[in-house]
């Protein structure tokens, strides 16, 4: 053989992606949990791509693979771009393994060519009365050795098939969905070696996970019905087969209120679409997490990736499907958000400042309006919008009953604010706050008389982040005078 499995001691996993999009939430998951069972038992995770399907490439998608990864803290210890001592750990350049290995099986009578043409196979198909799952009828299993070697000489095309015995029970031990066992006369000759001598998915799986000495492999449970066929295959080579944990299906909901299988319509499923919508990697990573898998201690939600790695077992790992909910990943980022320290906090929300041309140095003030009122930072730029201009806005929002306030009472109010602005010096919350309840008091009503019209005629909105105070500070005393100014000339105009 051209390679050989290097001895590894402890725990080996990886994953193994295709890069033929984008990494979605069903890959990032696999990865995480992955990444989690080799850490929490001391071991390894190796990063290999699997490029043999060309037809389905996509440029850059490895790159996106390598920056996901990276972006969500999944550091692997052996890849294409770090090495290893089983590289290379690409596919398409470990070629020259996989068909030695599968004219291995056809010599050992483990195997076998086949010539079948296309367009046989395709009315095969046809011809069957369940086209989408008709199998291969086995035609070229039993051809003489010399017809063989006859159309080989020829160059015929051809397939390498493995050869399924058609007798017994194939059985296997699932971590999470326990014994399966598959009659085998029930399991397809499925094809090792393509036409264009590239391996198959399966084939080249089992051989890279051989050779590369992996112990576990992490995948989704609609590779439960392959696996009878991949463990033939170990058996028929005399390898060690790994052990199994097939995740269970990741839901999305649908409008009717139904559930289904998550994919775009229910909205950005990879990783890169979410980051962009908001979320923190690192919350994403955390409700990820927890999308079929709970501690053993079920009272804590809100995990670091350290933490992940010193609760998670396999056996915490559900069989039933869990259901993706925005609203909970909105939750699990709001939590990230509170729990951020001011540097941390003002660095993320920094770019939406700049963007909205408030004076960074009111970062403390930000901070305690925003911090405890969204969910992600993307939305700074809603929340305080009337900062960068102010919005048009019907004069009804100055009458609210809760706090008496009438059209009447607010042209008066906002006469006397006029005045008891343009004389303060120090514009800072306190000077603000003491100016603005004394008024209250003098006047004789409550506060919320003398803040409900300031805040609407300098933001333009009936629902903010913090109270007038604030805004004032963010607009700053020129433009909360001039705001001010054109309120009670609206509202003049409208009273007259």
């Amino acid at each position: 053989m051209p390679n050989s499995a290097i001895i590894f001691s402890g725990v080996r996993t990886r994953f193994a992606p295709s890069p033929t999009g984008f990494m979605h939430v069903g890959n990032l998951r696999t990865a995480l949990y992955e990444y989690l069972l080799a850490k929490s038992m001391g071991g390894s995770f190796v990063l290999r791509i699997e490029d043999t399907d060309r037809e389905r490439l996509v440029e850059g998608a490895t790159d996106t693979i390598f920056q996901t990864l990276k972006c969500a803290g999944l550091i692997h210890d052996e890849g294409p771009d770090i090495g290893g001592p089983c590289g290379p750990y690409v596919q398409s350049e470990r070629m020259h393994l996989y068909r030695p290995y599968a004219e291995q099986l056809v010599r050992e009578g483990k195997a076998y060519y086949c010539f079948c043409t296309k367009e046989r196979l395709d009315q095969l198909r046809l011809s069957s009365d369940n086209p989408d799952s008709a199998g291969y009828d086995r035609h070229c299993r039993t051809l003489s050795d010399d017809l063989v070697a006859e159309q080989l000489a020829l160059n015929m095309p051809h397939v390498i098939r493995q050869k399924v015995p058609l007798e017994g029970v194939t059985t296997f031990f699932d971590h999470v969905y326990g014994e399966i066992s598959v009659p085998n006369k029930d399991l397809e000759d499925q094809v090792l070696i393509k036409a264009d001598g590239f391996p198959t998915y399966n084939f080249a799986n089992i051989v890279d996970d051989h050779l590369m000495g992996i112990t576990h492999v992490v995948r989704g449970s609609e590779y439960l019905s392959s696996t009878p066929k991949y463990n033939l295959l170990y058996q028929a080579f005399g390898w060690n087969i790994p052990e199994y944990v097939h995740l269970p299906l990741i839901q999305g909901k649908n409008p009717d209120g139904t559930v289904s299988k998550l994919s775009k319509r229910h909205g950005a499923t990879g990783f890169e679409d979410l980051v962009a919508e908001g979320y923190l990697p690192e919350a994403i990573i955390n409700y990820i997490a927890l999308l079929g898998w709970c501690p053993k201690d079920n009272t804590q939600e809100v995990f670091s990736l350290e933490e992940l790695v010193r609760a998670f077992s396999i056996d915490g790992i559900s069989k039933s499907p869990a259901t993706f909910d925005y609203d909970k990943l909105d939750w699990f980022n709001s939590e990230y958000i509170r729990a951020m320290d001011a540097r941390a906090f003002y660095e993320h929300a920094a770019p939406y400042y700049r963007q909205l041309g408030v004076d960074e140095a009111l970062s403390a003030t930000l901070l305690e309006v925003l911090q405890p009122r969204i969910t992600k930072f993307i939305e700074i730029p809603e929340k305080i919008s009337y900062v960068k201009a102010l919005p048009e806005y019907d004069l009804s929002l100055f009458e609210h009953k809760k706090s008496k306030s009438t059209i009447e009472t607010s042209i008066s109010m906002l006469g006397k604010l006029t005045d008891l602005l343009s004389d303060i010096s120090e514009w800072n919350k306190d000077s603000l706050m003491s100016r603005l309840t004394a008024l209250a008091e003098s006047e004789g009503v409550k506060n919320a008389l003398v803040m409900w019209p300031l805040r609407i005629a300098v933001t333009g909105t009936l629902v903010t982040p913090g109270g007038a105070v604030e805004a004032l500070l963010l607009i700053g005393q020129k433009e909360s005078l001039n705001r001010i100014e054109i309120a009670r000339a609206r509202l003049s105009i409208f009273n007259n």
